[in-house]
């Protein structure tokens, strides 16, 4: 690797510049997937992932975390002989599954997440959608057990801890007004975390560069696309499976007020960086309209 010189360097930070000065002070959602976690040979990307959130928010931005955590509940599910079963993308849980829901995600991938942020200083605060009446969740449909949809999402807590200059860390598992646990989608969860939050951002980091109209032509990278659009893109059967509740999700974020929606590659270096901070940006934008 080549280091960069000065000049290069100075002309990166300058081209910042203006995006620093325009997010300060912006709330910003962005959903790590567990798949996204995995990384890749080439780098840490949990490491650098950290890296970014703390820069955005030394850059006084509001960086919110919500996480997933599906191939680590499933790998678990694995070791203990139960085989995982999904319906339209969306995980059937039955009442053993939504504990070993409980466990991936609030005991194993939040404190991961939570320690690599506070490797560089003390930011990140880990917490659940059942902590301070986060997520208030009803059943989502009886064919997939404990499988929440969010009923009420309660943002005073997020705000406390964005308001005292703390990352807040969340995991995706809601309650219902009897306190039974439900396995929310995280992708889910982030959509209706960054309307209550009034968000200017919400990105979402997996393990593809984008959408495509073509899962299997890289060339067919859609960079813009209005949330009609990708309405249509849903109806047509171009996003399909796994996608449709992430990609629902920008659509509902952006027609609820959040300005922009991403999707991008969670294992490229910095990725977030590159969105947020160069003109080239990388990835999907979703927005409410086509820009001028």
């Amino acid at each position: 690797m080549i280091a960069a010189g000065p000049e290069s360097i100075a002309s990166t930070l300058i081209e910042a510049l203006p995006y620093i000065r325009r997010f300060a002070g912006r709330t910003v959602v962005v959903k790590y997937g567990g798949n996204a976690l995995a990384g890749t040979s080439d780098h840490d990307a949990l490491e650098l992932f950290a890296q970014d959130i703390v820069l955005m928010r030394l850059v006084g931005m509001r960086p919110v975390v919500v996480h997933g955590g599906g191939p680590q509940i499933s790998a678990l599910m694995n070791r203990l002989g139960k085989e995982p079963e999904f319906v339209d993308g969306l995980r059937v849980t039955d009442a053993d599954t939504v504990d070993i829901a409980r466990m991936v995600l609030a005991g194993q991938v939040n404190p991961q997440l939570v320690t690599a942020i506070n490797v560089h200083g003390r930011y990140a605060v880990g917490l659940s959608g059942a902590d301070g009446g986060l997520l208030r969740a009803a059943e989502r449909d009886p064919r997939l057990g404990f499988v929440g949809d969010v009923d009420v999402v309660d943002p005073a807590l997020l705000q406390g801890l964005l308001d005292d200059e703390f990352v807040p860390v969340v995991a995706t598992i809601g309650v219902d007004q009897h306190g039974q646990p439900y396995n929310i989608n995280a992708d889910v969860a982030a959509g209706e975390i960054a309307t209550a939050l009034g968000a200017e951002k919400l990105i979402y980091l997996t393990d593809i560069d984008g959408l495509r109209r073509d899962a299997a032509d890289p060339s067919t990278l859609i960079s813009h696309v209005t949330s009609d659009e990708l309405a249509e893109l849903i109806a047509d059967g171009t996003v399909a499976g796994g996608m449709i509740p992430k990609v629902q999700s920008c659509i509902d974020a952006v027609r609820g007020g959040v300005n922009g929606a991403h999707i991008l590659d969670g294992r490229v270096a910095h990725v977030l960086l590159l969105e947020i901070f160069t003109d080239a940006g990388i990835g999907t934008m979703i927005q409410s309209e086509s820009p001028e």
